[in-house]
């Protein structure tokens, strides 16, 4: 229950207001406020309103516009208890954010959605552009998952593609990439051929490891129930009743992006994600995933999902070190313009030199 009186008064901050929120008793305070009130100061970082705690009742002052905002807050993170879910100071930060942006859906209907409960734990997505990509691979035969690394594209994908096999909406999962090197050049890899291209294929299983019983993953690929395979497997066939999830897409070519995009069959569902400030591909070569953008665009069924900085549920760090890049990317653009319209003003007057 949430009381509101305001105060009445004005300053140069504008109009302030006193609002009261009334925890049911059904909720313990430390779930809401955190272990030594860590939500509580997370809430406090990051409004200018004062919030005083006495009992089971929350006291917020401060300008109308942000009383009323801590006072959402606390209505959703009572609703996010309400639902069994535990608090953590990233939900509350991310809630936080939601409100501020004032998004249609609600943090409460965001961070509840439950994509996949498995081995003792739930897959939920932990954003609004994430909610929205696990809504689109719901509502379309194809989606894009486009974005910057740690935005959950990967793993979101795998988690429905694991549901949609234990609901048997499909009957087999097939997980692809492209074997590309990440810039290194590892020379001669002993062994099979399995052996070889298993090391560009390892993040695929390790997502699979979180979400299926390891026991019956050997089990499972024997039967053909779960494919794991490079890309260029994937020529010639017509795949049915499959969810399939083409992963690192940046690193296929437009050849090879058209090539795996026409395998779709009946009663299939494709994802496709990959991150186009990350190509690997030689000198010279387009990433298929960036030119598959222009080609698609406004095609019936087909889904671009785009995801930024502000998806990444990795470490903090990591949303510094994809803005930071970005502006870097962004600098270095703008630098090339100038830089050609030098050259080309030079090039009248140069001369090769003589050996």
């Amino acid at each position: 229950m949430v009381e509101s009186t305001h105060a009445g008064r004005a300053d140069r901050t504008g109009a302030r207001s006193q609002i009261k929120i009334v925890v049911p008793d059904d909720h313990s305070m430390v779930s809401l406020l955190g272990s030594r009130d860590e939500l509580l100061h997370v809430i406090e970082r990051a409004f200018h309103s004062d919030i005083h705690v006495r009992g089971n009742e929350i006291t917020v002052t401060g300008p109308e516009s942000e009383s009323e905002l801590v006072s959402s807050l606390f209505s959703e993170l009572i609703d996010l208890l309400r639902s069994g879910t535990q608090l953590t100071p990233d939900a509350v930060e991310r809630s936080v954010a939601m409100l501020r942006n004032q998004t249609e859906e609600r943090p409460a209907e965001v961070l509840t959605l439950d994509v996949l409960s498995s081995r003792g734990r739930t897959i939920r997505p932990k954003t609004l552009n994430q909610k929205r990509y696990v809504d689109a691979i719901d509502k379309h035969t194809i989606v894009f998952g486009i974005g910057p690394a740690g935005t959950g594209k990967t793993y979101l994908a795998m988690a429905k593609a694991v549901r949609a096999l234990q609901d048997k909406q499909v009957n087999r999962i097939i997980l692809t990439r492209p074997a590309v090197e990440a810039g290194e050049r590892l020379g001669f890899l002993p062994g099979t051929l399995y052996e070889k291209i298993d090391p560009y294929l390892r993040p695929l299983y390790d997502a699979l490891h979180d979400m299926v019983d390891p026991d019956s993953i050997p089990r499972l690929m024997a039967a053909g129930t779960i494919e794991v395979a490079p890309l260029a497997y994937m020529r010639g066939r017509t795949l049915n009743d499959s969810f399939i999830i083409l992963d690192e897409a940046q690193n296929t070519s437009p050849e090879q992006m058209k090539m795996f995009l026409t395998r779709l069959g009946f009663g299939s569902k494709v994802v496709v994600t990959g991150d186009v400030t990350q190509v690997d591909l030689p000198g010279g070569t387009q990433s298929g995933l960036r030119v598959v953008q222009d080609i698609l665009d406004g095609v019936g069924d087909i889904h671009f999902c785009r995801l930024s900085s502000h998806d990444v549920v990795r470490h903090k760090l990591v949303t510094d070190i994809v803005d930071a890049y970005s502006r870097y990317d962004a600098s270095r653009d703008a630098d090339v313009p100038a830089i050609k319209q030098g050259a080309g003003g030079a090039r009248g007057s140069s001369r090769k030199r003589g050996r």
